[in-house]
């Protein structure tokens, strides 16, 4: 088949008795092909014509492509989707809070930069002191804020380390260590008369089935001379030779078969208090195990908490050395020089707080231009989500809709037995006779076909079929008159692209590029039917 678009082109091939096909066919969403069998192709085997031929209920055949649009996974992705910019919403609302700050806090930097600036070329205009002494007091205070820094971060970690010791030691003196109570002498013990019983209860059991299957399978005279009495067998014991019955042996197996019970139970017995004594101790093991490992742990803690307070006390000392320097320095530097190095440092500070909060500023009015935008699209995700909601109701009532909407007009030209006929809200077709309501089955055959094509029709709107169809097929409408028929078709020709039906040659008027069966070549592949 070739469209303006696209080009299809199935293959069937027959192998072995049986034909498979390839190839991509042009309604391939299983959506799509449930649309057009509903409502697009309108033949005598058609459900929903079968449904009121047979005056059955319409709604799950009048809703069934609902069935596979997947509402309830759409819902949740819109869902997902519309969290998601509410969170951004969130963020540029909290933006657009800020802005007013920001700006104030950009306002009141730039001031005091510009004040600190002043400040510095009026004090340069009149240097004092000596420049080596300035730059090595500068180098100073640096580094003793580099230390002051070091600090804090060894205190922050002393302490992080004492919370853990703490927690360790708590959870090494909170541990239990069950008591041994030779348990491996038991278990030993235990293992020991585990061996012998399984090894007494396989060697009785060989016994035992060796000797109940020759008497089972009546194979004594193997191993022994049998003696056919008139109320039983005599047989000479085939261990010790002495005569006996065949019902002594078996009591004896009998014997024998509870022992081997008693030696399965007991073995069972000791089988369940040797796992009792080895998961007692592999528990004592795992114990241990914890105990060695919170004493490494312990002892890893201690040191390195010895070590970071070390360096935490040269750490203070240095500090001490270099704040007592500073002291000395500031003495000789004149205090006109020590402002000057001070507004260096809090104009470089100023200057970095400002191009940060500048970028900040920057930022929050790019999330707060978004507002609006993630306002719309939150609108529109809820409506998506509130549409799809209500699909099924608004699918219903336009169903409905159509329904009436196109019976009125073909009730225009057809001469009905029936003055009309709508879908009940629970989707059951009612017909209205001179004035009451009337069965389907007591319409003509021609009427209930109409109200089934129109059913279909109604479907056929409701779910917009004849943007993904472009075709409607009628079959088998052969209960309608010419004339209705003339009616139905041209009705139909208006509402698809192309409409193909069958008609009798009786039926005549029919506008339609006509292809007859006449001129068709029928091949048949059984061999004893003659090719038409």
């Amino acid at each position: 088949m070739q469209t303006d678009a696209d080009e299809i082109t199935i293959q069937l091939e027959r192998t072995n008795g049986t034909v498979s096909r390839s190839g991509q066919p042009y309604l391939a969403e299983e959506y799509d092909r449930v649309c057009a069998e509903l409502f697009a192709f309108l033949d005598e085997d058609n459900e929903i014509r079968q449904a009121v031929r047979a005056g059955e209920n319409l709604e799950n055949l009048l809703t069934r492509p609902l069935d596979f649009e997947n509402i309830d996974e759409q819902i949740a992705d819109l869902r997902h989707e519309r969290e998601q910019v509410e969170r951004e919403l969130d963020r540029a609302d909290k933006a657009a809070d800020r802005l007013p700050d920001l700006q104030q806090q950009v306002t009141s930097l730039e001031d005091d930069l510009e004040e600190l600036r002043a400040e510095r070329d009026e004090l340069e205009e009149d240097p004092a002191g000596d420049s080596d002494a300035r730059e090595e007091l500068s180098e100073l205070r640096a580094e003793r804020d580099r230390v002051t820094t070091k600090i804090n971060r060894l205190e922050t970690t002393a302490e992080r380390v004492r919370d853990t010791l703490s927690e360790k030691q708590d959870e090494l003196e909170s541990l239990t260590i069950p008591s041994e109570t030779n348990i491996e002498g038991d278990l030993e013990r235990l293992q020991t008369e585990l061996r012998d019983l399984e090894r007494d209860k396989e060697l009785l059991q060989s016994v035992y089935e060796a000797n109940k299957r020759v008497l089972d399978e009546g194979r004594v005279e193997l191993l022994t001379k049998v003696s056919h009495d008139m109320l039983s067998d005599s047989v000479a014991c085939w261990l010790c030779g002495s005569d006996t019955e065949r019902e002594e042996i078996e009591g004896q197996l009998a014997a024998l078969d509870e022992r081997i019970s008693d030696l399965r139970s007991k073995a069972a017995e000791s089988r369940e208090r040797v796992e009792e004594l080895e998961s007692k101790r592999d528990e004592i093991s795992q114990a241990r195990r914890r105990e060695t490992e919170l004493t490494d742990r312990i002892g890893e803690l201690r040191s390195r908490l010895a070590e970071t307070e070390e360096s935490l006390d040269t750490a203070r000392d240095r500090r001490d050395d270099l704040e007592s320097r500073l002291e000395d320095l500031e003495e000789v530097v004149d205090t006109t020089e020590d402002r000057l190095t001070d507004l260096e440092s809090e104009i470089k500070y100023t200057e970095a707080e400002l191009a940060d909060v500048r970028d900040e500023l920057e930022e929050t009015e790019t999330f707060a231009a978004q507002r609006d935008g993630l306002e719309d699209e939150y609108e529109s995700l809820t409506d998506d989500i509130t549409d799809l909601r209500t699909r099924k109701d608004e699918i219903k009532q336009r169903t409905r809709d159509a329904f009436s909407t196109a019976l009125a007009d073909l009730l225009e030209e057809f001469d009905t037995g029936f003055e009309t006929a709508r879908l009940t809200s629970t989707f059951d077709l009612v017909v209205a006779r001179e004035g009451r309501e009337a069965q389907l089955d007591a319409l003509s055959e021609g009427e209930r076909e109409l109200l089934g094509i129109v059913a279909a029709l109604a479907g056929h709107e409701a779910f917009d079929v004849g943007e993904r169809v472009p075709v409607m097929l009628l079959d088998e409408l052969g209960g309608l008159a010419s004339e209705n028929l003339q009616i139905l078709v041209e009705y139909l020709a208006a509402r698809t692209e192309y409409l193909v039906l069958t008609a009798f040659p009786e039926h005549e008027g029919l506008e339609a590029n006509v292809l007859s069966p006449a001129d068709w070549q029928v091949v048949s592949h059984e061999p004893d039917v003659e090719a038409a």
